[in-house]
């Protein structure tokens, strides 16, 4: 008598295994779901909490319905400052759901801004019009300036620098190419000076720095930054958690040593973002959700 073999034999659970183990890697791999992620600093300066949500690298993606799902998000922290590090606007997509998102935040918390390399990069007319969105909602952009601010009855200095890329723009380059590669040296030296501009009020109480790029993270530490908080490197795009932080970054190439997380040096810290940025990657991220950065100071 011919025996009928089980259906479901060892080999046969054993490959079932192996293919649901993958689908559940690739549901996470590509979760483009928005993630809270909240660090808690010690500041000797600090006596009273001070939240802080930062935004980065938005390029005006889509959250919900007239973007409340991110709105929402912002809200439930019931932050007391609101950081936005450039890329909130893109250079080719519609300005429209940053707007959306601008709108429904800049009247609730104090809000300020520092611009993105790709605010620059839709050219002067588009930058005017961004720049308008932000004047009409009073959101503050600093340009190599600073302001000192009384949050909960602390002292916060908070700067401020132009992506270097706005030299760019407000630069007439001509049709000769030696004016545009005078230009890009010139660029980073307008950077580098705002910077070292704004650390001799660096002393002032609690110092954050607002600067979309943090691959002048060398620099930074040189002045007496408390916090240094950056977008940019959308977390490295691809990632394996706990090997890889980043695979790749803008401006920093193949295996960013900053593409996302806590960097201390110098009694200084940099926070960077791996960003808001979903439909408009040219790649999908990889075990890399867009965030939401919540940083508590106490």
């Amino acid at each position: 008598m011919k025996h009928k073999t089980p259906f479901f034999t060892t080999r046969r659970i054993l490959l079932l295994s192996v293919l649901l183990l993958c689908l559940l890697l690739l549901i996470i791999a590509f979760d483009s779901r928005l993630l809270i992620r909240t660090y808690t600093l010690d500041a000797d300066e600090i006596t009273s909490p001070v939240r802080i949500v930062l935004v980065s690298d938005l390029h005006s993606c889509r959250y919900g319905e007239n973007q409340s799902e991110l709105i929402e998000a912002v809200t439930a922290q019931v932050p007391d400052l609101v950081l936005l590090t450039g890329d909130i606007f893109d250079d080719v997509r519609d300005n429209t759901d940053t707007e959306l998102f601008l709108a429904g935040i800049a009247d609730k918390f104090p809000c300020y801004y520092v611009t993105g390399n790709h605010e620059c990069w839709g050219g002067r007319y588009r930058f005017d019009i961004q720049m308008g969105i932000l004047e009409k909602y009073n959101i503050p952009v600093l340009s190599g300036t600073a302001e000192t601010l009384s949050v909960r009855g602390e002292t916060i200095r908070l700067c401020g620098v132009d992506d270097p890329d706005v030299y760019m723009v407000n630069t007439d380059l001509g049709t000769d190419p030696a004016g545009y590669s005078r230009a890009q040296a010139d660029k980073e030296e307008t950077f580098l000076g705002q910077i070292a501009s704004l650390s001799e009020s660096a002393e002032e109480g609690y110092t954050i720095l607002l600067s979309h790029r943090p691959e002048y993270y060398a620099v930074y530490t040189q002045y007496a930054f408390d916090l240094v908080l950056c977008g940019h490197a959308h977390g490295g795009q691809w990632r394996i958690p706990g090997i890889l932080n980043g695979l790749y970054a803008p401006h920093q190439g193949i295996f960013p040593e900053y593409a996302g997380g806590r960097y201390d040096a110098n009694g200084t810290t940099m926070l960077v973002s791996r960003g808001l940025a979903r439909e408009t990657t040219r790649v999908p991220r990889i075990f890399n959700r867009p965030e939401l950065v919540v940083v508590e100071i106490r």
